[in-house]
């Protein structure tokens, strides 16, 4: 039982000792590649270590080397981020962290036309500090560090003008919409002062006039009064004339 544990033993240490062997042949061609340029053979060959053996921090920070030179940047942070899981040196993290660091400010002033990208500008910030933190004496991400800080405080000031800008223009026209409303207001007001006042259906009663019923009446009740009277001296004078008679019979 012993023997058997022990041989098993020995095939394992005989299998990792070769795999390591064949991952520090792979590296060695996927280095030479890159030194001739042949970034494509050298990403080949650094993928072919890494199969060997996932956790090779060396690997994965050459393959983001050779990923970049085929301009795929954002592949190449992702192998940066592998090495730095994996490093525990920190000449070679402060390295990764570096180069994050530059992938990141490039693609932020990637287009020449168009204003520096302010978030990537501030993970290319952050990048450059993990790599002082892990080498505080690498005047060069110290430099590329206050060069990415700059650009984002000149868009920072950048966006912050362009906001107090469109502030103004949004306060202008606002009152722009208040003075074209009082315009038109005050036209609708002076339409309405022009417009001729509508007659009432019926003229208001002067004071002391009175109604054509109340005439009405009066002049019944005075033509009735008339009649009366008239009744009345027809009356006295048929009275006279027999009188008269009774007199003249005399």
């Amino acid at each position: 039982m012993k023997k058997i544990v022990l041989l098993t033993l020995l095939i394992g240490v005989s299998t990792a000792a070769f795999a390591q062997k064949q991952v520090r042949k792979d590296l060695r061609a996927g280095n030479k590649a890159y030194k001739q340029e042949k970034f494509t053979d050298a990403e080949i060959d650094y993928r072919r270590a890494i199969k060997e053996n996932a956790r090779s921090s060396e690997a994965a920070y050459n393959l983001g080397n050779a990923l970049l030179r085929q301009n795929k940047a954002q592949e190449a942070v992702e192998q940066y981020q592998i090495a730095i899981q994996n490093e525990k040196d920190k000449t070679n993290l402060s390295k990764a962290w570096h180069n994050t660091g530059n992938v990141l400010l490039a693609t932020a002033t990637a287009k020449e036309d168009t204003p520096p990208d302010a978030n990537t500008l501030k993970q290319s910030i952050e990048a450059y500090k993990n790599a002082l933190r892990n080498n505080p004496h690498d005047d060069e991400t110290r430099y590329n560090l206050a060069l990415a800080q700059k650009l984002l405080k000149e868009q920072e000031n950048e966006n912050k003008d362009d906001q107090q800008q469109q502030d103004k223009e949004d306060q202008k026209d606002e009152q722009k919409q208040e003075e074209k409303k009082d315009d038109k207001q005050d036209s609708k007001q002076d339409k309405q002062d022009d417009k001729p006042q509508e007659q009432p259906q019926q003229e208001q009663k002067k004071p002391n006039e009175m109604s054509k019923e109340s005439a009405d009446q009066i002049l019944d009740a005075m033509m009735q009064n008339e009649k009366e009277t008239q009744e009345k001296v027809k009356e006295q004078l048929m009275k006279q004339q027999k009188h008269r008679k009774k007199d003249k019979n005399w």
